[in-house]
């Protein structure tokens, strides 16, 4: 991994993107949630890019990224694993926006409202505490299962010291999270016109 790779790239408060998005020169923000996190709550005139697809494509995303580029998440994880990605792929002008939504919301900036929808990390404590909570009871009977609660508790412990969330990309791909079609052509098409009409707002 590249030393780009590894950098966290800068951050920008949610006070000081709303001034710029207010000056009519806001840079480009990419939403790397989920499509259903997305239309659940958005920041107008953001493009959903999910984390996975952008990780997969980032050589082609970053052909459409001439601009400056603030990327967003819900609290900023997911949003620096992307701008790990893109800077590794060679896009210096990126930014992340510190706090994610979360801070962005607590800020009472402006906020494209939809369905409600449960958030990825919100997914992810029910499925991983269920499932612990299943394995320690039937471990009454059978003795064994309680290694699945070991399992779930290391798989946690190596998610928060590298950042990333195998259990999550394994939940973002469910139908519940897809939400509308999010495919490769669309974006590069939303990329690269640009316009208020081809971003999904």
């Amino acid at each position: 991994m590249s030393t780009s790779e590894t950098t966290r790239p800068a951050t920008l408060d949610a006070g000081a993107l709303r001034e710029l998005i207010d000056s009519g020169q806001g840079p480009r923000l990419l939403d790397v949630r989920t499509p259903a996190e997305f239309e659940t709550s958005h920041i107008p005139g953001a493009y959903n890019v999910p984390l996975d697809l952008l990780r997969e494509h980032r050589e082609e995303l970053r052909n459409h990224l001439a601009e400056d580029v603030v990327l967003i998440c819900r609290s900023g994880a997911r949003a620096t694993q992307a701008g790990q990605a893109l800077a590794g792929a060679g896009l210096p002008n990126l930014k992340i926006l510190d706090g994610g939504m979360l801070a962005w919301q607590a800020a009472s900036a402006p906020v494209k409202q939809g369905a409600p929808r449960w958030d990825l990390e919100r997914q992810v404590r029910l499925v991983a505490g269920s499932i612990v909570l299943v394995s320690i009871l039937a471990s009454v009977f059978v003795p064994g299962l309680k290694w699945i609660a070991g399992f779930i508790g290391a798989g946690l412990t190596f998610a928060a010291v590298t950042n990333t969330c195998a259990m999550g990309m394994l939940l973002g791909k469910l139908p519940y999270n897809r939400g509308t079609s999010c495919d490769l052509d669309t974006i590069v098409g939303q990329l690269r016109d640009g316009t208020a009409a081809g971003r999904r707002a």
